[in-house]
């Protein structure tokens, strides 16, 4: 039984690191999708907004019809009071408290709906500065982030790159090497060729003078520059 309730632990562990590592991939898209229903909600906010305001300007008005109907009732009993009318005049009295009555509610009503818009008007404002520097700080993260993608693919091109450079200054060398590899070899051949034909002894026997000696025009030619020289 404890074994099973590790294994349910370690597969809530699991499960959560593994939305931590999807948010941590996501968190500039996330963040933009935030930002967005943070807009949709302050657009519903504004539009109940309206409605308050709405039901505020209505109060409003109706205050202003009961209080011309007051006054119009109040000259009504001043006429009957002059006319001696005691029991009209009580009669319309009635009437002008009912007025007063609807008067102050209205009244409340109206100075509750002016507190309620004050005060969403003040958290949208906020919400609206918010949002505006959520958008300014998601324009930065996007920048970064768009910024660390272009490094980290110059730095995987760069290593290509690199990479590619390095093959083809070790292709360079070896071609270098195959061809000193071949003037070598030729330069071996040449020389082994000049001694099994006895043309490295015969320069020998010119150097120590032994042998035949130059004749013709190149003995003329060296007697001469000998006298020159003496």
């Amino acid at each position: 039984m404890n074994i099973l309730k590790k294994i349910m632990t370690a597969i809530r562990g699991g499960s959560r690191e593994l939305g931590e590592a999807i948010i941590d991939s996501q968190g500039a898209r996330i963040f933009e999708q935030e930002i967005e229903d943070a807009k949709e909600g302050l657009k519903n906010a504004k539009h109940d907004l309206t409605q308050v305001m709405a039901k505020e300007m209505q109060a409003s008005r109706k205050i202003d019809i009961l209080q011309k109907d007051i006054e119009k009732n109040e000259s009504f009993i001043n006429d009957a009071l002059e006319k001696n009318e005691e029991a009209l005049a009580l009669e319309i009295a009635g009437k002008v408290s009912e007025l007063e009555a609807d008067k102050s509610m209205q009244v409340e009503a109206q100075r509750s709906y002016a507190s309620h818009i004050a005060k969403l008007k003040g958290l949208m404002e906020k919400a609206e500065r918010q949002l505006k520097d959520y958008e300014r700080q998601l324009t930065m993260v996007k920048t970064t982030e768009n910024v660390r993608k272009a490094t980290a693919t110059i730095t995987d091109n760069f290593g290509t790159t690199n990479s590619t450079l390095l093959s083809a200054k070790e292709s360079l060398e070896r071609i270098k090497q195959k061809q000193q590899d071949f003037d070598d070899r030729n330069l071996a051949a040449e020389k082994l060729d000049n001694e099994t034909n006895g043309k490295n002894l015969s320069d020998k026997m010119k150097d120590a003078g032994i042998g035949d000696k130059e004749s013709g025009a190149q003995a003329v030619l060296a007697r001469l520059k000998a006298k020159q020289k003496t």
